[in-house]
C-alpha cells in the first residue's frame, strides 16, 4: 500500500495550514468569546476554493479528492473548529448528497452557487423528539401541485440563518415509518422557513446553531433528492460520507490541543526540571501521540474506502468514533498538563477542551456510531456462514 500523499494534495494541505496559522489561529480565541460568525473568513475561503471541495469543475467546485478534503478540514479545525464545522457542513452534508441524489438539472443550478461560496449550505435533520431516530421524525410534507409544502420543527440547525440552501427531511406520513421519508433541497430565503435565536453553546461558538420552524415551506417537486420515500436512504449514505469530515475536525482539535501540551510542557518547571521531563507526563504525551497517529491513518484510509466501490458504513463510523473519542482523551490530558492554568480562558486549551466535546455528539454519537459497527459486523457474520 502506497501511504504517500499526491503532490496535488501535500500543495492543498500546505495551502490551508498556512492560511490557518495566518488568517484563524490568530483570531480564534476572540472569535470564541464573541461568538461572532467570521464572515470576512468564510469569503476568503470561497476564494480558495475550500467551499466547494468535493463538487466537480464542471459544477463550478474545485473537483477535489476525499482525502484531500479531510486534509484541509483536519487543518482548519487545527486553528478554529467553529469555522472547520460550517465548511464541513456546506461541503458534506449539503453540497454531497445534491451530487449524488440529484438531478442533473437541480445539480447545474444548486451546486454552482454553493461552490463559489455565493452561498452557504446546511442540513435539517435533527428534531425536538428525533435525534439518533430519524426514523421517528416528525416533520412532514405534502404535495400542493408542482410543488411540496413542509411543516415542522428542526433543533441544532448548523448555519441557520446564514446559509440559503439546506438539504431537509421530511414524512408524508409518521404512520408509514422510514418508507414515508423523503429528502429535500430547500430555499431557506422564503417567508416559510423561520430561524429562532441562535443556542448558547458550550463550544464551537461561532458557529451559528439553531432551531428552525417550517410553516407550509415550498419546495418545487424537482428539487426531490432521489425518489420519494428514499429520503432517509439517501441521509444515510450522506452521513456515512459526512462522518469523515467530523472525524478529519477531531484530528484538528487533537493536533493543536498536544501541540499546546508538548509546547507548555516543556517550558513549565516543576521539581527542577521541565514537566515533559517527569515520566508522569512524558509517557501520557507518548501514549496520546501514538493514539493521534492511529486515529489519523483510520481517518485517511476511510476517506480512500469512500472513493472505492462498496459501503463505507463501517469503516466512517470506526473513523469518527475512535478520532472523536481520542480528540476528547487529549484535549482533557493537554489540560491536565497545564495544571490550574489549564482551566483558565487564558490558554487555548480551554477552548479546544470544549470544541472537542461535541465531536462524540453531532452527526451520530459514539454510541450510534458503535451500533452502526455492531450491524456491520453482524453482516459479515451472516454472509461467512451463508
Amino acid at each position: 500500500m502506497d501511504f504517500e500523499l499526491s503532490e496535488q494534495q501535500r500543495m492543498v494541505r500546505d495551502m490551508v495550514r498556512e492560511f490557518a496559522a495566518e488568517r484563524l489561529r490568530p483570531g480564534a480565541t476572540a472569535r470564541d468569546e464573541s461568538g461572532e460568525f467570521p464572515a470576512e473568513i468564510f469569503r476568503e475561503l470561497a476564494q480558495l476554493g475550500l467551499l466547494g471541495m468535493l463538487v466537480p469543475e464542471s459544477h463550478g467546485g474545485a473537483g477535489m479528492d476525499v482525502l484531500t478534503y479531510v486534509l484541509a478540514i483536519e487543518e482548519i479545525a487545527r486553528a478554529d473548529a467553529s469555522v472547520a464545522v460550517g465548511v464541513s457542513v456546506t461541503n458534506s452534508v449539503c453540497q454531497w448528497p445534491i451530487l449524488h441524489f440529484g438531478s442533473e438539472e437541480l445539480k447545474g443550478r444548486v451546486l454552482p452557487p454553493l461552490a463559489r461560496g455565493d452561498v452557504l449550505g446546511g442540513i435539517m435533520l435533527t428534531e425536538p423528539e428525533a435525534g439518533s431516530d430519524l426514523g421517528s421524525i416528525r416533520t412532514s410534507y405534502r404535495r400542493d401541485g408542482d410543488r411540496f409544502l413542509l411543516s415542522g420543527a428542526k433543533a441544532w440547525i448548523t448555519n441557520a440563518g446564514l446559509a440559503r440552501t439546506f438539504v431537509v427531511l421530511a414524512t408524508r406520513d409518521p404512520s408509514e415509518g422510514p418508507r414515508g421519508i423523503s429528502a429535500f433541497v430547500l430555499d431557506a430565503a422564503q417567508p416559510g422557513v423561520l430561524v429562532h435565536p441562535a443556542e448558547k453553546k458550550m463550544g464551537l461558538r461561532s458557529s451559528v446553531t439553531a432551531a428552525v420552524t417550517l410553516e407550509g415551506a415550498v419546495v418545487p417537486t424537482a428539487d426531490l433528492l432521489g425518489v420519494e420515500g428514499e429520503g432517509l436512504k439517501v441521509v444515510l449514505a450522506t452521513l456515512d460520507h459526512s462522518r469523515l469530515g467530523i472525524a478529519a475536525q477531531a484530528l484538528g482539535i487533537a493536533q493543536a490541543a498536544l501541540d499546546e501540551a508538548l509546547a507548555y510542557s516543556k517550558q513549565r518547571v516543576q521539581f527542577g526540571k521541565p514537566v515533559i521531563n517527569h515520566q508522569a507526563v512524558g509517557f501520557r504525551l507518548a501514549d496520546i501521540d501514538t493514539e493521534l497517529e492511529a486515529a489519523r491513518w483510520l481517518t485517511y484510509h476511510a476517506a480512500w474506502v469512500s472513493e472505492r466501490p462498496g459501503r463505507i458504513s463501517r469503516t466512517s463510523a470506526q473513523a469518527k468514533l475512535f478520532a472523536s473519542e481520542t480528540a476528547n482523551r487529549i484535549a482533557a490530558l493537554a489540560v491536565q498538563v497545564h495544571g490550574g492554568y489549564g482551566y483558565s480562558r487564558e490558554y487555548p486549551v480551554e477552548r479546544l477542551y470544549r470544541d472537542a466535546r461535541v465531536t462524540t455528539i453531532y452527526e451520530g454519537t459514539s454510541e450510534v456510531q458503535r451500533m452502526v459497527i455492531a450491524r456491520a459486523l453482524r453482516d459479515l457474520a451472516t454472509t461467512a456462514q451463508a
